[in-house]
C-alpha cells in the first residue's frame, strides 16, 4: 500500500467521523484552479450550511444535486455561514437570501462589505493595481490584470446580512454550540467554527491540507484604515499560532481533506514561511531588488493571472525579514526596493 492509499483512506475515514457528527462534506465545483470547494452541510436545527460555492449555475445545480442525495434541498437550508469574502466561499450567498428562508450570516466587520459586493470589490482592486506599480509590476500587465478583476466579479454578489457575528460569539443548535473565532489572514475576514464538544473546527480556508493559504493582500475591513499596506502574513502566522492552541482532532477545511494533526500542519507552515523568507533574502545578495523582480528571480516570468498572489507572497516574507530587522523597505521613490539591512 502506498503513501497516497494511506491518505486517501484517513481522509475517508475523516469524513466518516464528520458524517457520524452530523457534518456533511459538499465538495462544490468551481472555475478556479484551486478546484471544488468544500461547503458543509450541518444537520441540525437550523439546518446549517457552512460556505455555498461561487455564482454560478453549475455550482448552484452541484451543490442541490449533493443536498439532494442527502434528503434535503437548498430550500431547505435555515442558516448559511459564510467563512469568507473569496467568491468560492460566499458567491451563492445572495441565491439563498433571495429564494429561501435563510438566514445569513459572516463575521460582523465583514456584513456590509457583504452586503455591497460590488464596491468593496472594485475598492480592493484598485488599491491591488496601485500595489502592483508601487512593487514593480510593469503597468500593461498591472491594468490587464485590473481588467481581469472586473470579469472576476461576476463569481460573487452582493447579498444582506442577517446575523452579524462578533468573534467569540456563539451560534447555537438545537443540538451543538459552535463557537466563531476570527481568524484574519488569508483573508481579513476568516472565521473558523469550533465545535468544543466534538472537537471539531470547520475552518474555512484559514488551515488547508496538501496546499499552503496564501495570505492574500486585501483592504482591511476596521474603519478608519490609514491606507498603509497591511502585514498579511504576519497577521496570518499569529492566526495560525492561535489556532495551534485549540484542542480539536479535526479540522475541516475549505479544499482538499480533512486535517487530523492541526499542531503538526501548523508547525509545518511556519517552517515553510521561513523558508521562503530565506530564500527571498538570498536574492537580495545581488542588491536592491522590487517585490516583482524577487518573484521573477523565484518563479520565472508570471503567468499574468498570478502577479497579484506572487507578490503578496513575497511582501509577506519580505516583512517577516523586516520585522527581523535583517531587511530595509526603500520607499524614498514611487517605486518601492528591498534591500538588505
Amino acid at each position: 500500500m502506498d503513501a497516497r492509499t494511506d491518505d486517501r483512506e484517513a481522509a475517508a475515514a475523516a469524513l466518516d467521523l464528520a458524517r457520524e457528527a452530523g457534518i456533511h462534506c459538499l465538495p462544490i465545483q468551481t472555475p478556479f484552479g484551486i478546484g471544488d470547494v468544500n461547503c458543509y452541510l450541518i444537520e441540525d436545527d437550523p439546518l446549517t450550511l457552512v460556505d455555498c460555492g461561487p455564482n454560478t449555475a453549475t455550482s448552484l445545480l452541484d451543490l442541490d444535486r449533493q443536498l439532494t442525495a442527502i434528503g434535503h434541498g437548498v430550500q431547505d437550508i435555515e442558516l448559511l455561514v459564510v467563512t469568507h469574502q473569496h467568491a468560492d466561499h460566499m458567491g451563492l450567498a445572495h441565491v439563498f437570501a433571495q429564494r429561501t428562508n435563510a438566514e445569513i450570516s459572516c463575521l460582523d466587520i465583514y456584513a456590509p462589505k457583504l452586503a455591497d459586493w460590488e464596491t468593496h470589490s472594485a475598492e480592493n482592486d484598485d488599491d491591488a493595481l496601485l500595489l502592483m506599480q508601487r512593487h514593480g509590476v510593469e503597468d500593461h500587465v498591472a491594468d490587464a490584470l485590473r481588467a481581469v478583476g472586473d470579469i472576476l466579479h461576476g463569481y460573487g454578489a452582493s447579498s444582506r446580512v442577517d446575523r452579524p457575528l462578533a468573534p467569540g460569539a456563539t451560534i447555537a443548535l438545537a443540538g451543538r454550540e459552535l463557537v466563531v473565532h476570527h481568524r484574519p489572514g488569508h483573508s481579513p475576514s476568516d472565521i473558523v467554527l469550533h465545535d468544543a464538544e466534538r472537537r471539531i473546527l470547520v475552518a474555512g480556508d484559514h488551515l488547508l491540507a496538501g496546499i499552503s493559504s496564501n495570505a492574500v493582500i486585501s483592504r482591511p475591513l476596521t474603519p478608519g484604515w490609514d491606507g498603509s499596506r497591511p502585514h498579511t502574513l504576519i497577521e496570518y502566522r499569529a492566526s495560525l499560532r492561535a489556532t495551534a492552541e485549540m484542542d480539536v482532532d479535526l479540522v475541516l477545511g475549505g479544499h482538499r481533506d480533512p486535517v487530523t494533526d492541526h499542531r503538526a500542519l501548523v508547525a509545518t507552515r511556519l517552517a515553510e514561511h521561513d523558508r521562503r523568507a530565506e530564500r527571498f533574502y538570498d536574492h537580495l545578495s545581488a542588491g536592491p531588488m522590487t517585490a516583482h523582480e524577487i518573484a521573477t528571480a523565484t518563479w520565472g516570468p508570471v503567468a499574468i493571472t498570478q502577479v497579484f498572489l506572487t507578490l503578496s507572497e513575497v511582501l509577506g516574507h519580505l516583512d517577516l525579514l523586516v520585522a527581523d530587522g535583517r531587511v530595509r523597505e526603500d520607499r524614498s521613490e514611487h517605486v518601492i526596493r528591498f534591500e538588505r539591512a
